[in-house]
């Protein structure tokens, strides 16, 4: 068993943060969710500057299911283009890795 995961890092609103946490946990493409409730977003949309405030979340799903945790995002999230970033983890503790991919199956 590959012990593979993603940390995925998703901004959006922040009343929205949680509804969308709990969902990707619900729908066990995620096994853990961390909402950071604040954050400040400076980013170029449609050819402005502009300055949000957001929420961060940083999710962590089994590497081999980043397609299916993508498509329950897009299909959640209130953005247009939603920020979707995962980075590959094989290393860490070991139980705690397992967790991840376990806890979504």
């Amino acid at each position: 068993m590959s012990t593979a995961i993603h940390l995925v890092l998703v901004t959006c609103p922040v009343e929205a943060a949680s509804a969308l946490a709990e969902k990707l946990v619900a729908e066990r493409v995620a096994a853990c969710v961390n909402i950071l409730p604040k954050i400040t977003s400076v980013y170029r949309w449609q050819d402005e500057v502009k300055h949000d405030d957001e929420a961060l979340l940083i999710i962590k799903s089994p590497a081999e299911n980043f397609e299916r945790l993508k498509q329950v995002i897009l299909a959640n999230h209130p953005y247009e283009l939603p920020e979707i970033v995962a980075v590959n983890s094989t290393e860490g503790h070991a139980p705690y890795l397992d967790w991840v991919i376990s806890a979504c199956k």
